[in-house]
């Protein structure tokens, strides 16, 4: 990991086209701004968290989803009940 100083109103760069600015110090907290490309998703590190949570889960699924298209595919071509 690399450590750096930063003061109020200084900045970081990452590669060419990401800069992390110190906008405020107060009590215990440093707020800052990224100015980062569109391209590049930036979360803070518990939404990233979730996000991930979310792929895991999303992909385990992928088993439920294809036991759901092979239900389709029986179903295909049969007429559908209306309950009428």
């Amino acid at each position: 990991m690399l450590v750096l100083t930063r003061k109020e109103n200084e900045s970081i760069m990452i590669g060419n086209e990401i800069e992390i600015k110190i906008l405020d110090l107060k009590d215990n907290q440093c707020k800052i701004g990224v100015i980062a490309p569109r391209s590049i998703p930036v979360h803070r590190m518990e939404v990233y968290l979730a996000i991930q949570a979310e792929n895991a889960q999303a992909a385990s699924s992928a088993e439920s989803l294809e036991s759901l298209k092979s239900i389709i595919n029986r179903t295909e071509g049969k007429p559908h009940e209306t309950g009428r």
